[in-house]
């Protein structure tokens, strides 16, 4: 598909993929994780991405936020095609637009929670980042925690403190990989509340890979992949 094409379908579309295919080498031969996926993500639609495990779920989620690219196809973010950026701008791209919650929380250990909170901020040039990395904190209930290192906190409040460094710099899309994969049931729930309600007050785009049906059902849309392939969308 050429880009004005691509372009045109893009009208209300904050995230797209056009025939994305991943394939990689094994010792068998050439394996395809992803073949001729197709998705449109409109600006404050709520996504999950489900399917059994070795579906392609992260990998496609690792194309959509331009963490790794594609054998082929177009991915295209807030107006700009991926594929024709380089690495260091699709990290440009990541810092303006996209913010992440990991399963594994992904804390820099040696920073405070509020530190923490502050490096996305930082990194991006933005002024204010105390204060506002203060504001987040206290949104997600951990103003009392903020000079606390991540292995002074619970697995609940590391993610906490994940989900506010995510919507600090107000990102047009979140990416969330199994965000409660690492919690109990009820640290879980309370996690997917706190994951809604500030999805749903800042008015941001959520794209998030998960096997728990609890969550899948808070979103709006769910893609279903299987072998690669998305069997419903």
């Amino acid at each position: 598909m050429n880009l004005p094409d691509l372009n045109k379908r893009m009208n209300g579309t904050v995230l797209a993929a056009e025939h994305l295919s991943m394939k990689v080498s094994s010792p068998e031969g050439s394996l395809t994780i992803l073949d001729d996926v197709n998705v449109h993500i409109n600006a404050g639609e709520t996504i999950a991405i489900v399917g059994a495990s070795g579906a392609g779920k992260s990998t496609l989620l690792a194309l959509l936020a331009g963490l790794d690219t594609p054998t082929s196809g177009l991915v295209t973010l807030n107006g700009t095609v991926l594929n024709q950026l380089d690495e260091d701008g699709r990290a440009a791209l990541r810092a303006q637009h996209v913010g992440f919650v990991f399963q594994s929380f992904h804390l820099v250990p040696s920073l405070t929670a509020l530190e923490n909170i502050m490096l996305p901020l930082e990194l991006a040039g933005q002024p204010k980042a105390r204060d506002k990395a203060l504001t987040a904190l206290k949104n997600v209930g951990l103003e009392a925690r903020g000079s606390h290192y991540p292995n002074q906190l619970s697995g609940g409040e590391q993610q906490r403190v994940a989900i506010a460094r995510a919507f600090v710099t107000n990102p047009a899309v979140l990416f969330a990989d199994e965000p409660t994969g690492n919690l109990d049931t009820a640290t879980g729930e309370r996690i997917i509340q706190q994951l809604f309600t500030m999805n749903s007050a800042a008015g941001t785009t959520l794209v998030l890979v998960t096997h728990d049906e609890r969550l899948a059902a808070k979103c709006q849309r769910t893609i279903h992949l299987e072998m690669g392939r998305v069997v419903q969308s």
